[in-house]
């Protein structure tokens, strides 16, 4: 139960960072793109970059 309600929280905050969409990123493409938003990516190209 604890890794579904981890990835509920990722999403959330992949949605919060405007990262549209994410309903079928894994866990660690999630947290890719996460990352690159924290960076400065634009949240579009940092899930494009991370789905590859």
């Amino acid at each position: 139960m604890a890794d579904r309600e981890q990835l509920h929280e990722l999403r959330q905050r992949a949605h919060e960072a405007g990262i549209e969409g994410n309903s079928k990123m894994t866990e660690g493409q999630l947290r890719d793109a996460l990352k690159k938003v924290g960076r400065g990516v634009d949240p579009q190209t940092a899930k494009q970059q991370s789905k590859r």
